[in-house]
């Protein structure tokens, strides 16, 4: 049986290059079944406490958290925006905290990376993520992120030897866990 694997970029841009680098990663792995999702597919209004009480938590979150649950791996690329999430992307983490199930990541096999415009060799988001998403579920299996993503990577592949090098080990371990997993 194919193992299958979602992907996203955690921005609701329409430029956004973490949804470009969650697609040339899900594009990269082997004998994978992957699917890319778009936040934009999934809008919510902003979270609030009387919104789940009244009318209760959107479909497009629910939907959302019926995609995370059916995959065997997802990979999440991160935006960093003012050294935090996305306000889409944590908008909808509130919204699939509230549907039952506080590990929404329900302990999916996970490559956690992201990207940026930047020339920091590391993220806040990052280095954040790596310490909350296991409390919410994830079993962060590789992670990396890749700093200056118009210098390293130009239509569509790496251009620098060592940050290509650190990426597909990276992708290796999460494509080994994958291939290992039981049926």
């Amino acid at each position: 049986m194919t193992k299958k694997v979602i992907a996203f970029g955690a921005s609701n841009s329409t430029q956004s290059i973490n949804k470009r680098f969650a697609e040339y990663t899900a594009s990269q792995l082997r004998n994978l079944e992957t699917t890319v999702l778009d936040l934009n597919n999934f809008e919510l209004p902003v979270y609030s406490i009387d919104l789940e009480k009244q009318p209760g938590v959107p479909s497009g979150a629910i939907q959302f958290s019926q995609f995370i649950q059916e995959p065997d791996g997802i990979i999440i690329s991160l935006a960093e925006y003012s050294g935090l999430y996305t306000s889409a992307f944590k908008n909808l983490w509130d919204w699939m905290s509230r549907i039952g199930n506080p590990r929404i990541w329900h302990d999916k096999a996970m490559f956690l990376q992201g990207t940026s415009p930047s020339k920091r060799p590391s993220s806040y988001v990052m280095k954040v993520s790596e310490y909350l998403f296991p409390l919410f579920g994830a079993n962060i299996i590789a992670s990396f992120h890749l700093p200056s993503f118009d210098f390293f990577f130009k239509d569509r592949q790496f251009v620098e030897p060592a940050q290509k090098e650190r990426f597909h080990e990276e992708l290796q371990k999460f494509q080994d866990y994958l291939t290992r997993l039981r049926p």
